[in-house]
């Protein structure tokens, strides 16, 4: 049964905590049917206060009314988008100086902050950021029960199955595979809990503070937080002896190598591919040569024809044979 937690206080309280008070009270006047399925929040410098929810966008004037055409909304300044620094950093930005290189903060309670501006760029890579002028506050929610309909196509017995998870952007990927780690993690009836290991590159499946996991992975789950994929498959393989790696977005080469590195080691992977379709997968030359190896035993793809996070079509391997004859939700 799926449980969605609409506006846990774990996670809602931290999205909040983290903005200056004028922008707080705009955030708290909005409609309780918008707050409840608020996705992100997006702000950015010199331009409207912006909200997604349920998959639509909405612009806000400063008495927190909602509208859906840029008439007379609440503009951001630059004293706002300083403000948000300082508060999402806990006034040390120091302190999240390697999550900045990478774009993001992530809140306690697992929301990630997505940040843009002026790059500094030191031997072809991002060194920090001179200037923060946009924010993408992403609100982080567990569906408990996200997994039930794919775990019987993923699962034989107490084997997993080495399965890809392609869909567009905001289609349930991570939300899909987080709740996997957890039903893996502390079993089911008909199924034993497995050692599952997690490498969570971008803070979004564990939604790790500090190291610890703001969200349910599992009882039986070691999450390495913050840490490249190749590289934490690797880790993993070496030091936590799981018997199932899931990790997000695959696609450089070497991820790929690693995740040869961990079936040759006997261990199932789970990950996931930004992608629409098999023909897609075919266009791209990594994830072509991936399929091409057999290395993936399900593929499987989430649309939103029922509503976001539709199975929309389950495939043994890289052929055209759907195993579902309609799509579930």
């Amino acid at each position: 049964m799926i449980q969605k937690k609409e506006t846990p206080d774990h996670t809602y309280g931290a999205v909040i905590n983290a903005l200056p008070d004028n922008l707080r009270k705009i955030i708290l006047s909005i409609p309780l049917v918008i707050a409840i399925g608020l996705e992100e929040i997006r702000i950015r410098q010199g331009r409207p206060l912006m909200i997604y929810s349920n998959g639509m966008g909405y612009f806000l004037s400063s008495d927190g009314k909602v509208i859906s055409k840029p008439t007379n909304p609440y503009i951001v300044t630059q004293e706002d988008t300083r403000k948000v620094l300082e508060l999402i950093s806990n006034h040390s930005v120091y302190a999240f100086e390697e999550e900045i290189r990478n774009g993001f903060i992530t809140l306690q309670g697992g929301c990630r902050v997505g940040l843009a501006g002026k790059t500094v760029i030191d031997n072809g890579k991002v060194s920090r950021f001179q200037h923060i002028i946009s924010y993408n506050i992403r609100i982080s929610r567990e569906v408990i029960g996200a997994a039930d309909k794919a775990l019987p196509f993923i699962t034989q017995g107490d084997q997993v199955l080495n399965t890809l998870v392609l869909s567009p952007p905001q289609m349930g990927k991570t939300t899909l595979i987080r709740d996997l780690a957890r039903k893996l993690s502390n079993g089911c009836p008909g199924f034993s809990g497995l050692k599952v290991g997690i490498v969570d590159e971008r803070s979004e499946i564990a939604g790790c503070f500090q190291g610890v996991p703001q969200n349910d992975v599992g009882i039986r789950t070691d999450v390495l937080d913050g840490c490249p994929k190749a590289e934490g498959i690797i880790m993993l393989i070496r030091s936590m002896s799981p018997r199932v790696i899931i990790t997000d977005e695959i696609g450089k080469v070497d991820d790929v190598l690693a995740v040869e590195d961990a079936l040759n080691a006997g261990i199932a992977i789970i990950t996931t591919a930004h992608s629409h379709s098999l023909e897609d997968v075919r266009r791209r030359p990594i994830l072509k040569a991936l399929m091409e190896k057999n290395i993936f035993q399900r593929i499987l793809i989430l649309g939103n024809t029922l509503g976001t996070g539709t199975l929309e079509g389950v495939f043994p391997g890289l052929t055209n044979k759907n195993m579902l004859d309609r799509p579930i939700r």
